[in-house]
């Protein structure tokens, strides 16, 4: 390629986390939601306008996380793609790295969507268990930009994926450090592509609160994100893509332009570089990375709702089926007030985990902010809104002292706010909120006092009313993120599988209502939470 000495600009767009969220549908209400993959489709367009050899890449997780993925995925056929597929192709998606939340629906479903893609899937760190080679193929791409600028995109995913993935959807892979493997890829690109900007595009986040440097204790032991790492252990980094975290970010760590554009379509990144021409070739000259986000202004790409019209349709369908009735009442307040105190709608997953697995001790979380209960008629859209993972159940054997350190975890949500009333930890809001990893049981008695140090606020812990010793024995049944020690449950990490459940929580929630008709609430009153010294 030959070079001219004028200024040459590289503009990427980045997006990562979409979910599923293709259309601006709020699957929960009916309503439009000011993001989704159509609205930064808009945006797309636009910045193609202005500068038509614009590199567009996704960071991960698109094949997962919306009613429209999940009716996506449970009805897909060999003979067609996958309806997110050709929207990805029309907007012409240069590269996409395949995110944890890609192995969901297992490896046929993954395959098939790579299968009719036009651009490349890049992950350097996912390695075929047999060869040790990248499983995807080659890990990075090369676009040349008008003016003869070389750019390289190196693709990488976060290597914790096998802590949480039901181990069927990634046999036959293996999952390498993500800062180790883009040190070995970066030397090796810089020395046989000697590319002018090198791009990692890596589905994980910052280890270290950015602000404060502050490191997570729960990512620091588990190194499911090091993007923190790749900036300041690594050198030719000029450009880090992250997400995983659903985070908004546009800034500069150790001289890497680094961006993160939240989640579900909220916002698109986009990174401007300028060049200029000296001593024979190009050197960056300026660095700049922006979010940019769509409002109720900004209408929908009509060519993306026409590609996912038929599917969309469908999914609508589906989700108004009603399958059952309740009696009384199971609407959620708030989340935290759910949390706070026993729900009837936790007893109500709790009965569904007992009954699918045949256990007599569950633990829960509520997953979803956006869960709202259930009305006098339960439909599927009820249930999609509840339980957003495809996750499984497992039934683990644990000790009592197991179940002791779990509720310490989860008591960590907790803290007291200056006005003496119960609120939740500021580690569980910065720098990702994960109310998710906030567990509440059935099947025992306990009580959790925020008063006390954390690490001693299990100030009861009993069953049938007598204090488990902490070496007796309980099987209990959990979603099997939790079970492989998801969200810094170690204690849960290796312990006797009992019983696993292939059926995922949306399947069996729907089973069981369907096979009961009418819900009827449950109350519970197994645990409390105490906010002063004395009580208890």
């Amino acid at each position: 390629m030959s070079a001219t000495k004028n200024p040459v600009t590289c503009v990427i767009l980045a997006t990562s986390d979409l979910h599923g969220y293709i259309r601006e549908t709020d699957y929960r209400t009916g309503e439009e939601r000011q993001d989704g993959l159509a609205k930064l489709a808009t945006l797309f367009r636009k910045e193609r306008a202005l500068e038509p050899g614009l590199i567009l890449i996704d960071n991960g997780d698109l094949l997962q996380g919306s009613p429209l993925a999940a009716y996506a995925a449970g009805r897909l056929r060999e003979d067609e793609p996958h309806p997110f597929i050709p929207v990805m192709n029309e907007l012409g998606y240069d590269a996409i790295v395949p995110g944890n939340h890609e192995f969901n629906y297992g490896m046929p479903l993954l395959r098939h969507a790579m299968r009719d893609s036009d651009f490349r899937w890049l992950s350097a760190n996912i390695a075929d268990a047999r060869t040790g080679e990248p499983a995807f193929g080659k890990p990075y791409i090369v676009k040349w930009l008008t003016g003869g600028v070389k750019v390289a995109i190196l693709g990488v995913t976060t290597s914790h994926i096998p802590n949480w993935e039901h181990p069927q959807h990634i046999v036959g892979l293996n999952f390498l450090d993500a800062v180790e493997t883009v040190r070995s890829w970066t030397a090796r690109i810089h020395e046989e592509e000697a590319p002018d900007l090198l791009v990692v595009s890596y589905h994980g986040g910052f280890e270290r609160d950015l602000a404060l440097a502050g490191e997570s204790a729960e990512e620091r032991l588990t190194a499911e994100n090091q993007a923190y790492a790749l900036c300041t252990e690594i050198a030719g980094i000029d450009v880090l893509v992250t997400g995983h975290q659903h985070r908004l970010i546009a800034s500069e760590l150790n001289g890497v332009t680094v961006v993160q554009p939240g989640c579900n379509g909220q916002a698109v990144g986009k990174i401007t570089v300028s060049f200029v021409h000296e001593e024979g070739r190009y050197r960056i000259a300026e660095k700049r990375a922006e979010l940019l986000m769509p409002d109720a202004s900004t209408l929908p790409d009509e060519r993306v709702l026409q590609l996912t019209e038929a599917c969309e349709s469908e999914t609508q369908a589906w989700l108004d089926q009603p399958i059952g009735k309740l009696e009384g009442d199971m609407r959620i307040a708030s989340p935290f007030s759910c949390r706070a105190a026993p729900h009837p709608f936790i007893a109500f997953i709790h009965r569904v985990q007992m009954e699918a697995a045949r256990a007599d001790i569950s633990v829960a979380a509520l997953l979803s902010e956006d869960t709202q209960g259930f009305g006098p008629v339960i439909t599927v859209r009820d249930v999609l809104t509840t339980f957003v993972y495809p996750n499984t159940l497992t039934v683990l054997r644990l000790t009592g002292q197991a179940v002791r350190d779990a509720l310490e975890r989860s008591a960590r949500y907790f803290a007291i706010g200056t006005d003496g009333r119960l609120t939740v930890s500021r580690q569980y809001l910065e720098p990702k909120a994960q109310h998710y990893n906030y567990d509440m049981w059935s099947g025992i008695e306990y009580e959790l006092n925020i008063a006390k140090p954390v690490g001693k606020r299990v100030a009861k812990l009993n069953r049938h009313g007598a204090p488990i010793a902490p070496d007796e024995e309980l099987d209990v049944v959990m979603n099997n993120y939790r079970a492989a020690g998801g969200g810094d449950y170690d204690m849960f990490r290796n312990r006797p599988v009992i019983r696993e459940v292939a059926s995922d929580m949306a399947e069996l929630a729907v089973e069981f209502i369907r096979k009961h008709g009418t819900i009827y609430p449950i109350s519970a009153d197994n645990w409390r939470i105490a906010l002063s010294e004395s009580d208890g």
